[in-house]
C-alpha cells in the first residue's frame, strides 16, 4: 500500500472493536441508530437474526432505536418469522410506493432510507448463520464515537460452507469473498489504489450516516455496495470511511454463474464511477445440457437511484 493509505489503515481499522452497548448508548448524544436487514425468501435465517438483535432495542435507552426488515417480494414464509421474531416488516412496495420497484438489492438498501427515521443506519444481511449480535455496536461504534467518519465497513474470514462442511486455507480468508479476489481488488488496484485498504469492499454489513447515504446515487442491484464505497471516497474523501473487524460471518454461498451475473453488475457499477465507459452487454456464460455446451446470456442490470434527498424533496 501507498503511504496515504497505509496511514490510513492505521488510522480507520478497528481490529478488535471493544465498544460496549453502554458506551455506545451513552456516545449516540440523542443521535437515532436504525437496523436495517434487506431480505428475500430468507425464511430460514431472518428469524434467528432479528432476535439476536431484539434486546438491543430494549429498556428506556436502547441502542437500536428501530430494528426493521424490508422485504423484497419474498414467496416463502419471511415476512411472518421475521414479523414473529419482533422486527417491523415493510415491504418494499409500501415505501416510496409512487415508483415502480427496480429488481435487485440496492433498491430495498435505498428505499430503506424512507421506511426508517435513525440519523445512523445499519445494514446487515438476512441470509447469516449463526449471527454475532457484536455486529452491530461493532459497525455503529466509529459512527458514534470517531469525528468525521460516515461509512463503517465489516470485515471478516468467510468460510466457504459447501453444503454440511467448511472448507478453510490455512493462509486464506475462508475461501468466500471469491468475486472480491478475483474483481474487485485488482479493479480498485488499477482505478482507486487508495481505497487498496478495504478489506471487504463488498461485505454487506456496514453502517453510515444518513447524512452522507441520502445524498448518494444507489446502485440497484449487486453494485450497491461498491458504488457506495467509491462515491463516499469521491465526496468525502478517504478519512469519512472507516472498517471493523467482524470475525467470522457465514452464510449462503453463490454458485460460480450466479457469482458471474453478480460481477458483472458490480462492474458495471465501478465502471461507470470511474469515468470508464461500459457498453452494456448482457453477460454470456456456457452450460452444460445433455453433452452439449449451450450459451446462457443475462442482461446487465444497471438501474440507479438518485440520492434519497432529491426524492424525499419531491414529494
Amino acid at each position: 500500500m501507498d503511504p496515504v493509505t497505509e496511514t490510513w489503515f492505521a488510522r480507520r481499522t478497528w481490529q478488535e472493536p471493544a465498544w460496549t452497548a453502554d458506551e455506545l448508548v451513552a456516545a449516540k448524544a440523542g443521535r437515532r441508530v436504525s437496523v436495517v436487514l434487506p431480505a428475500l425468501d430468507e425464511e430460514a435465517t431472518v428469524g434467528p437474526i432479528v432476535a439476536a438483535i431484539l434486546p438491543f432495542t430494549l429498556g428506556p435507552d436502547p441502542l437500536v432505536d428501530e430494528l426493521v426488515v424490508v422485504d423484497s417480494g419474498s414467496t416463502d414464509r419471511t415476512i411472518e418469522v421475521a414479523t414473529a421474531a419482533g422486527a417491523r416488516v415493510v415491504r418494499r412496495t409500501d415505501v416510496v410506493p409512487d415508483l415502480e420497484p427496480c429488481p435487485g438489492k440496492g433498491e430495498v438498501l435505498w428505499r430503506a432510507l424512507a421506511a426508517t427515521t435513525g440519523d445512523v443506519i445499519c445494514y446487515i444481511d438476512s441470509d447469516l448463520v449463526d449471527f454475532d449480535p457484536g455486529f452491530v455496536p461493532a459497525l455503529i461504534g466509529p459512527l458514534l464515537v470517531e469525528e468525521g467518519v460516515h461509512l463503517v465497513k465489516g470485515f471478516y474470514r468467510r468460510p466457504l460452507r459447501l453444503e454440511t462442511s467448511e472448507v478453510t486455507g490455512k493462509f486464506d480468508n475462508g475461501g468466500g469473498g471469491r468475486v472480491t479476489e478475483l474483481l474487485v481488488r485488482p479493479l480498485i488496484a488499477a482505478l482507486r489504489p487508495e481505497l487498496a485498504g478495504v478489506v471487504q469492499p463488498l461485505g454487506g454489513e456496514y453502517a453510515g450516516t444518513r447524512e452522507l447515504l441520502e445524498s448518494l446515487p444507489f446502485a440497484a442491484g449487486y453494485g450497491v455496495e461498491i458504488g457506495l464505497m467509491l462515491d463516499t471516497y469521491a465526496t468525502r474523501g478517504l478519512d469519512a470511511i472507516a472498517q471493523v473487524n467482524l470475525g467470522v460471518r457465514k452464510h449462503r454461498n453463490r454458485s460460480l454463474l450466479q457469482l458471474g451475473v453478480m460481477a458483472r453488475q458490480i462492474l458495471a457499477a465501478a465502471l461507470s464511477r470511474c469515468g470508464v465507459a461500459d457498453a452494456g452487454g448482457a453477460l454470456t456464460q456456457f452450460v452444460q445440457v445433455g453433452g452439449e455446451w449451450l450459451p446462457d446470456s443475462t442482461p446487465v442490470v444497471v438501474a440507479e437511484r438518485p440520492p434519497m434527498r432529491e426524492v424525499v424533496r419531491r414529494e
